[in-house]
């Protein structure tokens, strides 16, 4: 029963061990799913610059975990030997957030010269932070090991408080600058709906990274000033720091997935979408596509396709040109626009030819034209969603022919 009486803060104390390793999972995901693209376009620096960051941001969540903090200390024999290998990861990982807002800052220019020299720029400096770190780390006297409060208990150490402060500026000038052209993007219009979102979920993520370094920097100040506000660096930063890392890895998987998600259901809408034109074929052909379970489906999509322009192509003999004017006609005298109209007269031409082919008895391949002048079938070839669409409606096709016949034309308003 204590348990359930417990305070968020010693709620957020007993679950610290394990807290850190969900965001390591989650963005363990976001690197899984980039990597493929990133190792087939590893020319790109932009994909380069997404890869670097995600990797460093899962080796940060690994090395802060209390319980590798603790085996870095003992395998290394030094107290607090983590501290400095934890913040120069961390300034990687800022290095990484600059190179990154450079390659989406220059977009195509990204090999131009004053690109390179930007990014040299980070490098050099960033380079210089991870080893004044190490050396103020040398410098300074810190021999008691601490494995969730090191920035508050040596806040006021010499070189410790220089070597706490000067990561956490380097951390908030990098999130600073790439929140700040996030932001700017998020705010571009014509935008594709999923990169949107994505966008928003990493400013979102990096508005958080900002809230971590300012709970940092105030507890670190009040130990300067002789107060004790340790709880907003032990209880509070950490759990911000993990939904940070949570939003900026949505927001690397969600414009992928969701392209992937769209794609996916645009080739199944597409398959769907030809299947009246589909049953009509396969009724005159006699056999249809051979269905395999395994089949992706856009090998599906390729396979239904040619099926319908392998069996059209011979079946161009059969349409009647006369029959497709005369329903063209009546199809835009009913009020439907050119498009719908074409695709309204070319299935019913379909359907007439479709039914003159099952009723002969002479095979299909018998020349039955009977002096019709043919249909190029180019068009058709090109149309046969919108036409597999107009076959969707019977009552509208029927509606057309009618339509034909009472203009006139010598057809039986009934379809063969």
């Amino acid at each position: 029963m204590a348990g359930l009486a417990l305070t968020p803060s010693a709620f957020v104390t007993d679950f610290y061990t394990s807290f850190w390793w969900i965001p390591t999972l989650v963005l363990g995901c976001a690197l899984a799913v980039k990597l493929p693209t990133i190792l087939r376009l590893w020319k790109d620096p932009l994909l380069r610059a997404v890869g670097g960051l995600l990797l460093l941001a899962c080796a940060v969540f690994v090395c802060v975990a209390p319980s590798t903090i603790a085996w870095a200390n003992r395998v290394t024999g030094v107290p607090n030997f983590a501290a400095p290998l934890v913040y120069s990861l961390l300034t990687a990982f800022c290095a990484s957030c600059l190179l990154l807002t450079i390659a989406w800052r220059n977009g195509p220019a990204g090999h131009s010269a004053a690109t390179r020299r930007a990014r040299r720029l980070v490098v050099t400096a960033y380079a210089a932070v991870i080893v004044a770190l190490w050396v103020l780390f040398a410098l300074a006297d810190a021999p008691v090991e601490r494995l969730r409060d090191l920035d508050t208990y040596y806040a006021t150490t010499p070189f410790m408080r220089e070597l706490i402060v000067l990561y956490l500026l380097a951390h908030c000038v990098a999130v600073l600058i790439t929140y700040r052209l996030i932001w700017n993007w998020v705010r571009t219009d014509g935008l594709d709906g999923w990169l949107r979102w994505g966008l928003v979920f990493l400013a979102g993520g990096y508005a958080l990274n900002l809230v971590f370094d300012a709970a940092k920097l105030t507890a670190v100040g009040a130990r300067w000033t002789g107060h004790d506000l340790d709880r907003l660096s032990t209880d509070a930063a950490p759990p911000v720091a993990g939904l940070s890392a949570v939003l900026l890895a949505v927001g690397f998987i969600l414009p992928h997935l969701g392209q992937y998600l769209r794609d996916r259901w645009r080739v199944r809408l597409a398959h769907r979408e030809l299947r009246p034109l589909y049953l009509l074929l396969r009724s005159v052909h006699g056999s249809g596509v051979p269905f395999e379970l395994r089949a992706a489906p856009e090998l599906r999509l390729v396979r239904r396709e040619t099926f319908i322009r392998d069996v059209l192509l011979p079946l161009a003999r059969d349409l009647d040109e006369d029959l497709r004017s005369a329903a063209l006609d009546a199809a835009l005298a009913l009020g439907h626009p050119p498009e719908r109209a074409r695709a309204l007269a070319a299935a019913v031409t379909l359907l007439d030819a479709a039914g003159g082919r099952r009723a002969r008895t002479d095979g299909p391949d018998a020349d039955a034209a009977g002096g019709r002048a043919g249909v190029d079938p180019a068009g058709l070839l090109r149309e046969i969603g919108a036409v597999s669409r107009a076959l969707r409606r019977p009552d509208v096709l029927q509606e057309v022919r009618a339509r034909a016949a009472a203009r006139g034309t010598n057809l039986d308003p009934t379809p063969g």
